[in-house]
């Protein structure tokens, strides 16, 4: 079995919560961004940054960066966001299509389930904390498709696919034999189902010893099932180092989970508020409120203070503009960023954007502090401890949990 897998997220959060997964394994895992120079671990996942491109621009992207970093005999995940948000159809047909020009293998099992976070996908159709995905707040806010359907949103970019319920995959010798006739048909894509972490354990020992002949297109939950599918190495990646000063917390997620952590968060006092307005990060440096607002965060996390940054009015903010604001967030973190001891963020566009603008090209993973909560250390011109959450994972005790998790950083290498 490989020890070498190339991970191809659409952004930093999907891409680090599939790495961590084989960084428990003992394996040498690091996130990159689509722009920087490929890494050399065993396991490299990289952001392609391509959650808000146009679905032609993501599919281009996508089939770049498999073009140049995929190498015969290393394993490949295409992550995909568990709710598809994004242009998962577009990017998976673009990467199909990029295997199948260099001759490599060109099935692709989609698994996109994350029970360990709500998401399961019953009959098909992807499922939130047990309802569809279609009857949810978080689908009425940014979806690509017109349903939730997997088999559907795959005829939409013409791409074959056959549907495994349950039943088979929950019967070992039934689901290896549908795989392999899937593979003898030319079947393109297999949709599975998957409502229990034991579900997709069961795919991945199926399907492991087929890595010649597939791929995988899902979540953390598939990626965590095939490392656990992999021998054990043994080995322990270096410790992190200790924090510093403050903790810089920034929250622009409009997730429900997120935002009702960051006013946990605020409720017992455990960081210092400060408050965004999108029209301040819209109307960029030149707002005279840009500057006082810039020192103040930065000179509360040089004081020790953990620092709760808060976009406000996000509610209102245009969803396609999210990259542009996530960019001016990062101009205005700079400051901050070089006093920070660490940082935890919800989103991965802000996160990349801030630690971009610090000369930050990687991050090294370490540890994974819950479900969709990866630690690790920043790698380029800083070395501090990072996490990093999607928006919407986790509930309204995750930050103070992963707070605390930093700040045992420093007592441990006490």
């Amino acid at each position: 079995m490989t020890r070498r897998w190339l991970i191809l997220a659409d952004d930093l959060t999907g891409a680090a919560d599939c790495g961590i997964a084989f960084a428990r394994r003992g394996l040498e895992a690091s996130v990159g961004w689509h722009s920087a120079e490929g890494g050399t671990a065993e396991v490299l996942a990289i952001d392609a940054d391509s959650r808000r491109l146009a679905p032609e621009d993501a599919a281009a992207r996508h089939a770049a960066l498999l073009r140049a970093r995929h190498a015969p005999g290393t394993g490949l995940i295409k992550k995909i966001d568990s709710t598809l948000r994004g242009q998962p159809a577009a990017e998976l047909a673009a990467t199909i299509h990029a295997l199948r020009e260099a001759g490599r293998p060109a099935m692709a099992i989609v698994a996109p389930a994350f029970p360990a976070t709500g998401r399961t996908t019953e009959a098909g159709r992807v499922h939130l904390n047990g309802a569809p995905l279609e009857t949810t707040p978080l689908w009425a806010r940014d979806h690509s498709y017109e349903s939730a359907h997997l088999p559907s949103v795959l005829d939409s970019v013409g791409l074959s696919n056959c549907h495994l319920p349950l039943g088979t995959i929950r019967d070992g010798a039934a689901l290896t034999a549908a795989l392999r006739d899937a593979l003898a048909t030319g079947v393109e894509a297999v949709v599975c189902d998957a409502t229990a972490a034991g579900d997709l354990d069961s795919l991945a020992r199926a399907s492991l010893p087929m890595v010649g002949d597939v791929f995988w297109v899902g979540s953390g939950g598939i990626a965590a099932a095939l490392a656990a599918a992999l021998p054990e190495t043994g080995a322990a990646p270096a410790a992190p180092p200790a924090v510093r000063n403050g903790v810089l917390v920034v929250v622009g997620s409009i997730a429900e989970a997120s935002r009702g952590a960051a006013a946990r968060l605020v409720a017992e006092d455990a960081a210092v508020l400060i408050e965004v307005p999108v029209g301040l990060l819209r109307a960029g440096p030149a707002d005279a409120g840009w500057a006082p607002m810039a020192g103040a965060i930065a000179d509360s996390l040089a004081a020790g203070h953990d620092t709760l940054v808060l976009i406000t009015d996000a509610s209102a903010a245009d969803l396609s503009g999210g990259a542009a604001l996530a960019a001016a967030l990062g101009v205005l973190l700079e400051p901050a960023g070089r006093r920070m001891g660490a940082l935890f963020a919800t989103g991965g566009e802000t996160a990349c954007a801030l630690l971009s603008h610090l000369g930050v090209h990687g991050i090294r993973l370490v540890e994974e502090v819950e479900a969709g909560v990866p630690l690790g250390v920043t790698q380029g011109a800083i070395q501090i401890p990072v996490m990093t959450k999607a928006g919407a994972f986790g509930d309204d005790g995750t930050i103070l949990r992963s707070l605390s998790r930093l700040h045992n950083l420093s007592r441990e290498t006490a």
